[in-house]
């Protein structure tokens, strides 16, 4: 045989079973397949193709959206031995020829250093608000700042200085709701729909406004105007639903009726702030911390609010702090924090006669 002499073409069959659609070059150089070959396969008609640079689609018709994530994921994921584009990700596929007549079960996928966001992150979280999967052109992926990757085919890079720990959505690893939120209104975009988007991430449970606006905070957004307004919208979404929540709790937990959202002050004296429940027999007071955290002179708003405390407290008033969260996750556990802190009224001084007043 001479250099001039045809090899026998090689088939691949094994590796475009159900199991194995995608591949990037490194995993395909571990099973035996050398770059000619795969540049072989993936020839205009050929049986698989390039669907981003090193990772190739192993059937020859459109990626389904699994695949577009997947795919996006394998391009952007970081070698365990430090490379690119190939080691972080190899459950995906095999990293070992599968034995004749032996079943072989893939581990999970695991991507090292990458992480989808913005959009296609939100859709994965369950908002219907955004876009399906097969509608998105691009698929953001989260990588650290100093990745040397460059926005490519249907894979948008975005960078971060501090990668989060990703949520896994199906087997995918997914930024948190409000960071993916934070990537997904950087582009500018309609105000309304920056609204609606982060008005679901509050009422339907997703994260609280607070942790929304310190991740827009973050990304240096709050200035943008199609975000400004929609923050004034969240702050007022996360208001409202914080205090359906408080009254839920009051009332399923059996808890004595307060008046609700009143303005303390003394009688002819200076006024001593809102609260957003008094028990007036009781002496207790209770606030929802339902502060947005955006603003630059947050801390001196923190001592303000901290003053007014200490005051209504020296006056014999013990206020009862909660926030958001704690009433969505352990209500019965606030609960019980309100009830300890009405039956210890007939332990203490009586309070300091207030004149309460409607907000």
């Amino acid at each position: 045989m001479t250099h001039n002499t045809p090899l026998s073409p090689r088939t691949f069959h094994h590796l475009a079973d159900n199991r194995r659609r995608l591949m990037t070059a490194a995993q395909l150089r571990a099973h035996g397949v050398l770059a000619a070959e795969t540049d072989e396969q993936c020839r205009p008609g050929g049986p698989w193709q390039r669907i981003l640079p090193n990772v190739v689609l192993l059937h020859p018709g459109p990626p389904t959206s699994e695949e577009r994530l997947h795919a996006v994921l394998l391009y952007a994921a970081r070698d365990r031995t430090g490379g690119v584009n190939g080691g972080a990700a190899a459950g995906v596929t095999a990293s070992v020829p599968v034995q004749p007549g032996r079943e072989e079960t893939p581990p999970a996928p695991a991507y090292a250093e990458a992480m989808i966001t913005g959009l296609a992150a939100l859709t994965l979280h369950g908002f219907s608000a955004t876009p399906p999967l097969p509608s998105l052109d691009v698929i953001d992926v989260l990588v650290p700042r100093l990745r040397r990757l460059r926005t490519t085919g249907c894979a948008r890079i975005v960078r971060t200085t501090a990668l989060p720990t990703p949520v896994q959505v199906t087997g995918v690893p997914v930024a948190p709701v409000a960071r993916a939120l934070a990537d997904a209104v950087a582009e500018p975009a309609d105000a309304g729909v920056v609204r609606r988007l982060l008005t679901e991430a509050v009422r339907g449970g997703h994260c609280e406004p607070a942790a929304v606006v310190r991740e827009l905070n973050r990304a240096r957004l709050l200035s943008r105007p199609h975000v400004v307004d929609a923050v004034d919208s969240l702050a007022a979404e996360g208001r409202a639903l914080a205090e359906q929540r408080l009254y839920r709790m009051v009332r399923e937990h059996g808890l004595p009726e307060p008046v609700w959202n009143v303005g303390l002050r003394l009688p002819g004296g200076p006024h001593l702030g809102g609260v957003d429940a008094f028990w007036p027999e009781h002496g207790v007071a209770l606030e929802l911390d339902t502060r947005a955290h955006r603003q630059q002179d947050d801390d001196a708003l923190w001592a303000e609010h901290a003053g007014r405390r200490e005051h209504l407290e020296r006056l014999g008033i013990t206020v009862v702090h909660l926030t958001p969260r704690k009433l969505r996750d352990c209500p019965e556990h606030q609960a019980t924090v309100v009830r300890t802190a009405l039956m210890a009224a007939g332990d203490r001084e009586p309070a300091a006669y207030v004149v309460v007043l409607p907000r």
